[in-house]
């Protein structure tokens, strides 16, 4: 197949890709097109079909592999698929794994880890809570493992949740050691805690879109919910530690217009929205510049606020470990 990345202006392509959104539209004279949202494991494009009433246009529908043939234009600076051919693919003509999107990362591995920092927390309150989630819940560990950490902006892949909850982890136990004012077991297990809600929020690939409690609730209100939950599980839970732990989770956005229903009021919380804040940021320039030239100014970034480039010399980061 000929990836989504790879494309140039000129190009004619006959390939499978999934069909991520696909909506019927009219134009400023009345007639009516297709717009559609292709996608594979490296990148989305935008595509077209102009005639979709043209005998070579099958029958389709959202989340289908479909096989296209057409030509590669540029519109508004990116990328976009002119249509002339489609049809449903047909089994053994693509492999679902080249067409979602994946942590450059071991997930195997990313999860050895994060069950090894889980043993680093001496709380047996504490501990016992971090268990219940990521040891003994096979259905949650199933969803975590596999979600993403956003729809959108960063992360927005399988095991995005879980890179980025390492992430946030590493920082805090670094800022544990800059700063010793902060209590290790407590920033720690709200860093592994601080997006659980996302196994909610989003759904699962290929879709990767909110779900109507993602909408209604947010992650924010879910994972905390959920800490509640299991806590009361647990025997004699100490009623302030559990407000403290879930006061992070509530905060950890920083500010009120950033979904936080609290700002953080503890110095765990604050050092926990800034290890959150400075890993989604540093993954969203990463993502953003990643296959890009070398000294070539991007333009602006909405979620940067600014226009940004490479640094001459530059490769992506490895995790940290």
């Amino acid at each position: 197949m000929k990836y989504l990345n790879t494309l140039a202006e000129g190009d004619r392509i006959s390939s499978v890709y999934l069909c991520k959104k696909a909506a019927t539209l009219t134009t400023k004279n009345g007639k009516e097109y297709m717009s559609l949202t292709l996608m594979d494991k490296t990148a989305s494009a935008d595509a077209k079909i102009w005639e979709p009433n043209s005998e070579g246009i099958g029958d389709f529908s959202e989340l289908d592999y479909i096989y296209v043939s057409g030509d590669v234009t540029i519109f508004n600076g990116s990328i976009q698929i002119n249509i002339r051919r489609l049809r449903c693919a047909e089994e053994g003509e693509y492999d679902p794994s080249d067409y979602l999107p994946m942590s450059p990362l071991d997930n195997d591995g990313m999860y050895t880890q994060l069950k090894n920092v889980i043993e680093t927390v001496k709380n047996e309150y504490l501990h016992k809570l971090l268990k219940s989630f990521f040891v003994e819940d096979e259905e949650f560990i199933a969803a975590f493992r596999n979600s993403s950490a956003a729809k959108t902006v960063h992360h927005g892949f399988v095991g995005g949740l879980m890179q980025h909850t390492l992430a946030v982890t590493r920082l805090c136990k670094f800022y544990t050691k800059a700063y010793p004012v902060l209590d290790h077991d407590l920033i720690v297990s709200a860093a592994l805690l601080h997006d659980i809600g996302k196994v909610r929020e989003l759904s699962k690939f290929p879709e990767n879109d909110y779900t109507d409690d993602g909408q209604l609730l947010g992650h924010i209100y879910m994972g905390a919910e959920m800490v509640s939950r299991n806590a009361a599980s647990i025997e004699g839970f100490p009623e302030k530690l559990l407000s403290e732990l879930k006061h992070c989770i509530l905060a950890h956005h920083g500010e009120l217009e950033f979904g936080s229903p609290k700002p953080p009021m503890l110095v765990e919380a604050y050092a926990l929205h800034l290890a959150d804040n400075t890993d989604a940021k540093i993954e969203t320039f990463t993502e953003a510049v990643e296959g890009k030239e070398n000294d070539r100014w991007l333009g602006m970034n909405r979620p940067l606020g600014a226009n940004i480039r490479k640094t001459t010399e530059w490769t992506r980061p490895d995790d940290g470990e």
